[in-house]
Order: C-alpha cells, then structure tokens, then sequence
C-alpha cells in the first residue's frame, strides 16, 4: 500500500500546491477543469475527506511544510493557489485581521525586500490574533521557491479571501508587478477581483476577494464573464421589489440568466443518478417550498434573524449552516418544526457534487470553510486558459466519480502515514461525528 509505485502514481504530474486545501474547493475544480493537484490542510477531518475523495494531500501545517518539507512538493508543480483562514478578517469575525491590515501590509513590503524572517515572526506571534500571519504564507511560499536552487518561479497564482482582505491582495499585486527584492526580477502581470458568488450560477451569495498573477504569457487579464444576474441583498431595505423577483439592472441587456435558487438547485441535485438528495420533506403540495432563518442576525441586531425563500439563493454558507432553521410554512415556525439541511444538501449550495465523500467530524465547518468549486473553475479556468470553463465540464461537475477504496487508503499514507509529521495531537481518538437532522 506505501509502494514507491502507488506514491509516484498519485504524485505524478501534478501542477497544482493548494495551500490551506480544506475539503477540497479549488481541487474540485481543478479537477473538473483537468489539472491535477494536492494540497496541504492542517485539520485531520478536511484531510479525510479528501483522501476519500480521491485528492492527493500532505496532512500538515503550511508554515511547517515551507520552512522544513520543502523538498517534498513535486517539482511539477507551476501553479500555486490558496484561501488562506479568513476567520480574523472576516465581518462575522472579531476583526483582529481588520486592524491589522496597515501592519499586515508593512510585512508583505518587508518580506519582499528581505528583511529578517526570524525577527518578522517573533513579530507575528505578537499579534492579537496569530492567525491573521497566515495571509502572508503564500508570498513566503513564492518566495521560497524562487530562492531553492533547482525550483522554478510558480507561473500562475490565484488566492482568494473575504472582501477586507482585498487590500493586502493590491499590495500583493503591485509587489509582484515590480518584481523587486527577494522576487529577483520576476515580474508578474497581477489583477485584483471582487467577485459575487452568484454571478457565476452558485446558488449562494458570497463575496469573495481575488488576486490572480501571471508570469507574462500566461493567462488572461480581466475577471471571468458573469453568467448569472446579482442578487439584491438589500432588496427588504429598498422596499423596491418582491421577494421572489429577480432584480433588474444594466446587466439584463447582456441576456445573463437569473442567479440559481436554493429550490432549484436542490431538485436538480435530487433529480441526478444516486443522488444524496432528497427533498421529499421540504416539498409542499408536490413543489419545493420553504424558507431559512439564519443563525446569524443581521442589521447590527443578533436577534434580527435574516430570512431566505426558497426562491432565493442562499446565504453565506458557514460553518453554521447545520444551525439554520429550515421552515415549509409560517404554520411550522409558530410550531417551531424546523429540518435543518443535511451535509450532502449544504454541499450542493456550495456547489460541490451532490455524491461527495464528506468524511470525517466537523462536517459542517469544512463545508463552510470551502470555496464554491464553480467560483474556483471560472477562476481558475480565465487565470490558466484564459476563457470560461466548457459546458461539458460545467456538466461533468454535478457528480463526482467514485473513488476505490485502495486509493483513499493510499492517498492516506501518502498524506500522514508517518503521524510523527502531522499537526500535534491530530490523531487522537475523537467521537464519531454526530448526525446531521435531515
């Protein structure tokens, strides 16, 4: 099972470091789009669903693996990618990575034109929350690369965060565009996007902040083409449409089809070969009709609860999604008799295949911890290809192939087989996930 044969076949020819990989968002989609990647991931469960899925993955801390595991990333790699954790920068966060960004932005210079790792980390650790160091982590990755002798410079690299982080990425670009310092002429062309989720037909409204960089020749420029119309978050507040109306706007000239609905997307998950899917208890008179209360208030009140239809798109799926109530009528909130939405439904709002193998505890959170693959394929798609993906690969992406169990197993050893190179304590014994209400 630990054959040098088994390690080369999973390994060979691949061109793709997914830093922070989680379950595997932006692997999905390189995958659909057909560039073989691995990723690095610190949390044993994301790393089991990932073996189970087929991913190749090093169970392991990214700053580890840089600093001491180097050697151990193909060589074949070219393109690096990574949505480091948003948890500091993030509004439903504490903000700690919001302060900082003036200081964060200071590093990123000081990286670049070589100033001491050592004294920049005791520095980092100093910081109100540790995790907000970690959105320098790819910088340092393209550097070391750069500085390895017999490694080449990455040719693409495409990171993505929330939307407060979007000025550390313009900093990020202009750095690379200059290609100065530790960067050793390396020039890159670089764009920065803010990109809404369901514009590219994620049924889900998501805002996600995106830096592409392109060595010359490689790619293209400006953001995918939205396929889909927005979503008026704030249609309530505006009091200017009904709920179930699509809004109008500049866009409706461009003949882009309306943003996907909660209730469509799960009916055609549930209409697919073997799905995971059933929406027999959220049906109503033989249609598909519910609404969703957030676990989260809205409006700066906790107790203000935002509301979706069916009819809608989703929220922002988090973490908490396994939270949010899920109602068929007004009469079943006075009775207070709510469903919640189950693993393989939630990952079909992120647009992951309804068939994959979440394993593993915590499956909520590595489901909200995900990039839509369908945001990662348009993303990645114009960076590498520069053009949309295909409809064929759009097609393909609903279900995901099944994965013999030889294989998990082997991708296991490959990933933490010697446990003494995982994160500390990961593999302790730990409860049997607890099941999800359907």
């Amino acid at each position: 099972m630990n054959s040098p044969g088994a390690r080369v076949q999973h390994l060979d020819g691949i061109r793709m470091l997914d830093l922070f990989a989680g379950p595997g968002g932006l692997d999905v989609a390189a995958h659909f789009l057909g560039f073989k990647s691995i990723g690095i991931e610190w949390d044993r469960n994301a790393c089991e669903t990932r073996y189970a899925a087929g991913l190749p993955t090093i169970h392991a801390d990214v700053s580890v693996m840089r600093e001491s595991r180097f050697d151990e990333i193909p060589r074949s790699v070219e393109i690096l990618t990574g949505g480091p954790p948003c948890q500091s920068f993030s509004v439903a966060g504490k903000g700690a990575g919001r302060r900082a960004l003036d200081t964060v932005k200071s590093y990123i210079h000081r990286l670049v034109h070589g100033d001491d790792e050592t004294t920049i980390d005791e520095e980092l650790r100093a910081l109100d929350d540790p995790r907000t160091a970690l959105v320098l982590e790819p910088l340092r990755w393209l550097l070391k690369a750069i500085e390895t002798e017999g490694r080449e410079p990455y040719k693409v690299i495409v990171l993505e965060q929330v939307p407060a982080a979007l000025p550390l990425w313009d900093v990020y670009a202009r750095l690379l565009e200059g290609g100065d310092g530790r960067l050793r002429g390396y020039k890159y062309d670089a764009e920065c996007w803010e990109l809404k989720t369901e514009q590219y037909g994620v049924p889900q409204t998501r805002t996600r902040a995106v830096l592409v960089a392109r060595l010359p020749g490689y790619g293209a420029g400006k953001p995918p083409k939205t396929t889909h119309l927005p979503f008026d978050v704030h249609r309530r507040i505006r009091k200017t449409a009904k709920v179930d109306t699509q809004q109008a706007g500049s866009e409706s000239s461009e003949n882009k089809s309306p943003w996907i609905s909660m209730a469509d997307a799960l009916n055609n998950a549930s209409q697919l070969k073997d799905s995971h899917v059933d929406v027999s208890r959220l049906r109503t008179g033989g249609s598909t009709t519910f609404f969703v209360v957030s676990n989260y208030g809205s409006g700066g009140d906790p107790k203000n609860r935002g509301r979706r239809n069916s009819s809608e798109p989703a929220f922002t799926v988090t973490g908490k999604i396994s939270r949010n109530k899920v109602y068929k009528s007004e009469e079943d909130k006075k009775a207070a008799r709510s469903v919640r939405f189950t693993i393989p439904e939630s990952g079909v709002l992120q647009t992951f295949p309804h068939n994959f193998p979440w394993s593993g505890n915590d499956q909520a959170q590595q489901v909200g911890n995900a990039v839509p693959p369908l945001l990662g394929m348009h993303v990645l798609s114009k960076a590498l290809r520069g053009n949309a993906p295909e409809p064929h690969e759009l097609a393909d992406a609903r279900t995901w192939p099944t994965v013999p169990r030889s294989t998990t197993d082997e991708l296991r050893v490959i990933g933490c087989g010697d446990q003494g190179q995982c994160p500390p304590d990961s593999h302790k014994v730990i409860r049997p996930s607890r099941k999800h209400a359907p």
